[in-house]
């Protein structure tokens, strides 16, 4: 989960940043002359701490690079913050408006994570919220991956959220391949459309989300591009305190699964435009709380096959199955463990595998699985076949030199807020 201060964030060669976060100031301070004072937001994320691994080893990202394959306790090895803050002002007669600006430092890269202004209450549509700017729109997560799994914001756009249609409610966002940093695709004009259906009710106890995703533009590899993916969530599943979420997902040319674009490249980074790829998952995640045992547990299937350039055809298979286990000693102490199991086959080469397992005795403000803050002490043992090795064997990846196992160490603290 990964959710930096309204002012002005003084990173050199981030002007443009700057002058957004002074401009969002500048509406909220004249507004506030003209509307009602309402609410103020303040949220965020960071993680971070000591870090060690084997000389010449990575200290985090034991990955065979699929989506649902980054099993994160004590497999990190990175620091990070992000803040927003925002305000919402009372305009009279039920409607409201705001501002949200939010930074975000990565990797020591600081990037523009959210600045968007919002209208809601308005008498056409009073459940209803629009937005435009550069907004995420993260809508469902497995945690033990770090992976959004239904997610289509990120980009410059606009759009409705929370529209009651009677049976459920509905989200629209139009965008184009840009940010507010200007990260944008300069030859294929990339535009996209997102249709979210959601709170369907099913059964007692669970509903059905729906996201459709239609990409256009002029790409030099692959073909434009559409997705669809449902959502099931069922709430005590098989036993009360146990909940579970089934993903099926598909989606083809520059619509990524997620629901977001697909390889459009990134002028600002250096990053080329990527062939398009037609892809399937088929995932299951159970999170649970029962008395002081908590804990998260996934299974999934996925394929990517390219759609263009020199890999046309090649397809890649990953699966992936694990979970963490938290089990609370006293309120402020607990036991985390963490085991993962991943595979990767690529069309013509050798399936590559890679095991994972951490253990961390962890002090926390609560005993239950998702309380926040952490702060862990953690060993995470990896290893992995010759395959795996092979095709992760550059200087500063976990296969340089031939290894097949690594054993890491640090002591991380995880918030959100």
């Amino acid at each position: 989960m990964r959710t930096g201060s309204a002012g002005c964030f003084s990173i050199t060669g981030h002007r443009f940043t700057c002058m957004v976060s002074l401009g969002l100031m500048a509406i909220m301070v004249s507004s506030a002359q003209a509307a009602e004072i309402g609410s103020f937001e303040f949220n965020g994320y960071t993680r971070g701490g000591m870090y060690s691994s084997p000389s010449g080893t990575p200290r985090g990202n034991y990955t065979l690079g699929g989506d649902m394959q980054k099993y994160r306790l004590g497999n990190e090895g990175d620091n990070g913050f992000e803040v927003g803050i925002g305000k919402t002002f009372d305009a009279g007669n039920g409607a409201n408006f705001g501002v949200l600006y939010m930074p975000a430092v990565w990797g020591g890269k600081q990037v523009t994570a959210q600045a968007f202004a919002t209208m809601s209450g308005l008498d056409i549509a009073p459940e209803a919220k629009f937005w435009a700017g550069q907004r995420r729109l993260r809508l469902k997560d497995v945690h033990v991956v770090d992976r959004f799994m239904l997610d289509y914001g990120d980009n410059t756009g606009a759009g409705v959220t929370d529209l009651n249609i009677g049976f459920a409610k509905l989200g629209v966002g139009v965008f184009t391949g840009g940010t507010f940093d200007n990260n944008s695709s300069s030859v294929n004009n990339a535009s996209r459309i997102n249709v979210d259906v959601s709170e369907i009710s099913t059964n007692s106890g669970g509903k059905l989300r729906v996201l459709g995703t239609l990409v256009r533009g002029s790409f030099q590899m692959g073909a434009q591009g559409s997705g669809l993916s449902l959502l099931h969530e069922q709430s005590d599943f098989m036993a009360a305190g146990i909940n579970n979420s089934l993903f099926l997902q598909t989606s083809n040319g520059h619509a990524a699964i997620t629901g977001q674009f697909q390889g459009l490249g990134d002028v600002a980074s250096g990053s080329t435009e990527q062939p398009g790829v037609q892809s399937i998952r088929i995932a299951d995640s159970f999170d649970w709380q029962r008395g002081a045992l908590g804990g998260q547990a996934l299974v999934a299937y996925q394929t990517g096959k390219v759609q263009g350039g020199v890999s046309d055809g090649i397809k890649t298979t990953d699966v992936s199955v694990g979970g963490r286990v938290t089990y609370a000693v006293s309120r402020n102490f607990k036991w985390l463990a963490e085991v993962g199991s991943t595979s990767r086959r690529v069309d013509g080469q050798a399936q590559q595998s890679l095991n994972k397992f951490t253990i961390a005795p962890t002090l926390a403000v609560g005993p239950d699985f998702w309380s926040r803050p952490e702060l862990r002490l953690y060993v995470t043992y990896a290893t992995w076949n010759a395959a795996a090795s092979a095709a992760n064997a550059v200087v500063g990846q976990f296969g340089a030199g031939g290894r097949t196992s690594s054993t890491l160490a640090g002591i991380q603290m995880e918030t959100w807020w």
